[in-house]
């Protein structure tokens, strides 16, 4: 159960710089400020359910990991940000090292 929360915190983690994006036009400030309070929370949350069976290093790892690849796609995707072959690779990269920590776990 504890890698299913790591999962669901890594996820969550992708809405908070997602609500910080959406904060940067005045008319909707406050809505942005407070989807990525409530993300925030509820990562943490998450975070702090899925290291009570898993090591910290290795939880910390994975859910920054899900949250830095989720937050790269979802820029590409919704906001336009640079995509390139090397981008992709280096997100790639990331997404490898959360495989080998699970596996090694």
């Amino acid at each position: 159960m504890a890698w299913i929360y790591l999962v669901i915190a890594g996820l969550l983690e992708i809405g908070w710089p997602v609500g910080l994006k959406v904060s940067q036009e005045p008319e909707t400030r406050w809505l942005g400020i407070g989807i990525a309070i409530i993300f925030m929370l509820f990562s943490g949350v998450m975070l702090w359910l899925a290291q009570r069976e898993i090591p910290i290093g290795t939880a910390y790892a994975v859910w920054t990991g899900i949250g830095a690849a989720g937050t790269f796609l979802v820029g590409v995707l919704c906001f336009g940000d640079p995509s390139s072959l090397a981008r992709y690779a280096g997100v790639a990269l990331i997404v490898a090292g959360v495989i080998v920590l699970k596996l090694a776990s």
